[in-house]
């Protein structure tokens, strides 16, 4: 566990580096120490940086909707196939090939599956984008389904809640995917159905493990080419910064729900929630 001393001298390299104090993020990506470690010995980041004799960074600067809409845009037109067949980009997909984090405009817009029609908006009337346009499928209202012990409660969520009964199991909400009844509700959970769903990720998993990282695994990186990772399995993606976890040593963080704003950019995040509601629409 790093002291108090090794993280100030960490804390002054990256701004030597950047040549101005470092951000939070910017400090856990490029020191590979996590925040749990630097507020054991600071009551606060900033209390951290001037500790370490720097003023805190503190420019935020907005970006502008038309800049993310232009690279959701721009990223869907790179990958058209899948954009073709769900008529939604995956989070993972931009994650992996945007610019921005995908948290930035899944806030701005309403949640990352408003981000396709407010691109439509945006870009209706501009001939530069009909290639996109042409690709985005509006919806059409499903059909109440019949009634039937496999199907959602139609009574609206946080309407109607009972008491905890103490001496048996809880469960996650109702999706019998491919035999999986349930979502995942821990970390188990999560490995199990990555199970299910690796080898249309294109990993293939090389070993399971106690400690860190959890996985060794292989995923395909071009025509006959293949690349090791390290992946770390979680409930919810801030789980990683909870444990503690240093960025460096893993690649990939598999989680059920991604709610780190602040991960570093070079640890990809694979959000299953977002994958199987990708499946669900791609088969419609």
């Amino acid at each position: 566990m790093p002291d108090k001393k090794h993280i100030l001298n960490s804390i002054a390299a990256v701004a030597k580096h950047l040549g101005r104090a470092p951000s939070r993020a910017e400090f856990i990506s490029r020191s590979g120490i996590s925040l749990h470690f630097v507020l054991q010995s600071f009551p606060s980041w900033s209390q951290a940086i001037r500790a370490a004799g720097l003023r805190p960074y503190t420019l935020n600067v907005r970006v502008e909707d038309r800049a993310l809409l232009e690279d959701w845009g721009k990223t869907a037109r790179r990958n058209r196939a899948i954009l073709r067949n769900r008529a939604r980009l995956p989070r993972h997909i931009y994650r992996r090939h945007g610019k921005y984090n995908p948290c930035t405009l899944a806030k701005r817009f309403g949640g990352w599956a408003s981000v396709p029609l407010a691109f439509r908006h945006f870009a209706k009337g501009k001939r530069e984008w009909a290639d996109v346009l042409a690709l985005l499928r509006v919806r059409k209202p499903k059909q109440k389904a019949a009634a039937n012990e496999n199907s959602r409660c139609s009574i609206p969520p946080n309407k109607v809640q009972h008491a905890q009964l103490q001496d048996r199991p809880t469960y996650g909400n109702p999706m019998d995917f491919r035999g999986l009844r349930h979502e995942p509700v821990n970390e188990q959970g999560v490995v199990f159905l990555f199970g299910m769903l690796a080898k249309e990720l294109g990993y293939l998993v090389e070993a399971i493990q106690r400690g860190f990282p959890d996985s060794e695994a292989k995923r395909q990186i071009g025509p006959e080419r293949w690349q090791r990772v390290h992946i770390e399995f979680e409930f919810e993606s801030r789980n990683f910064r909870d444990h503690g976890h240093p960025a460096r040593g893993c690649d990939v963080i598999v989680c059920w729900r991604h709610n780190w704003d602040e991960c570093p950019e070079d640890v990809e995040v694979v959000e299953l929630s977002s994958v199987i509601q990708s499946l669900a629409d791609s088969e419609q």
